[in-house]
C-alpha cells in the first residue's frame, strides 16, 4: 500500500454505491434469491455473494451457467427490482461514516460522483430512499457506458462529467471488481473490502471504514 502524494492532490471523489455508501448488499442478495425463487430457481447465499460488484448482464450470465438455464434478462431483473423495491420502502440505511465524509467533502468544496454497476435510475431511487439524497452532482450507472466494471468506463465517464482528470480522482470502493475498474481508470483507490473480497486487489489503501480511508487520503484528520 502506498502513501497518498503530499498536499492533498485529489480534486474530486468518486464513490461506488452498494456496500460502500449504502448498506444495501444484503438487501440486494435477499431480493435476488426471492426473485429467482419466484421464477422457479433455488440459489444459495454463497452463490449470490459471488455476484457482488458485477453488472446485471454479467451477474445473470454467471447465474445462468450456475443453474444450467438461460435466464431472460428483462423478466429476471423485473422480478429482482420489484423484490428490492419492497425492501427499500422503509428506507435505505447508509454505511457508517458516509454522512460525515460527505459533509467534509462539502467543506473542502470538492465535487463528487457515484459510479455504480447498478442501473442509474435504480441507484438514484436508492439514494432518494436514504439520507444521501441530493448529495451527488453526477450518478453514472452501467447502462450509460459501453462496459460495466471491471472495465473502467463508469469511472472515466464520472470524471468526464465532473470535469476532472482521472489521475486527480479519489475512489472509494468495496468490491475487488470495482477496485480493478477504478485502477484501470488511473485513479487512486481506497477499498473497504466487502464480504466477497478475496485477497490483494491492488488498491492503494485497504481501510476498515470510510473514516479510516478518508484519514489516509488526508481528507480528514487522523482519528477525526
Amino acid at each position: 500500500m502506498s502513501h497518498p502524494p503530499a498536499g492533498r492532490p485529489f480534486a474530486a471523489e468518486i464513490f461506488d454505491l452498494d456496500g460502500t455508501l449504502l448498506d444495501t448488499e444484503s438487501l440486494g442478495l435477499e431480493a435476488g434469491i426471492e426473485a429467482l425463487a419466484e421464477l422457479g430457481h433455488n440459489v444459495d447465499a454463497a452463490t449470490m455473494r459471488g455476484l457482488i460488484g458485477l453488472d446485471s448482464p454479467t451477474a445473470l450470465a454467471v447465474l445462468s451457467r450456475h443453474l444450467g438455464v438461460v435466464l431472460e434478462q428483462e423478466r429476471t431483473m423485473s422480478h429482482w427490482r420489484a423484490a428490492m423495491a419492497r425492501r427499500c420502502r422503509s428506507g435505505v440505511p447508509v454505511m457508517e461514516g458516509a454522512l460525515a465524509l460527505l459533509d467534509r467533502i462539502d467543506a473542502l468544496g470538492l465535487p463528487r460522483a457515484v459510479a455504480t454497476n447498478s442501473r442509474t435510475q435504480g441507484a438514484v431511487s436508492k439514494l432518494e430512499a436514504s439520507s444521501l439524497a441530493g448529495r451527488f452532482e453526477v450518478v453514472i450507472g452501467f447502462e450509460q457506458v459501453a462496459r460495466g466494471k471491471p472495465a473502467p468506463d463508469v469511472f472515466i465517464e464520472a470524471a468526464r462529467r465532473l470535469g476532472i482528470a482521472p489521475a486527480r480522482c479519489l475512489v472509494f470502493e468495496d468490491s475487488d471488481v470495482g477496485t480493478r475498474a477504478a485502477l484501470a481508470a488511473g485513479m487512486t483507490v481506497v477499498q473497504i473490502p466487502d464480504q466477497s473480497a478475496r485477497g490483494p486487489s491492488g488498491a492503494h489503501f485497504l481501510a476498515r471504514t470510510l473514516a479510516e480511508g478518508a484519514a489516509w487520503a488526508d481528507l480528514v484528520p487522523a482519528g477525526g
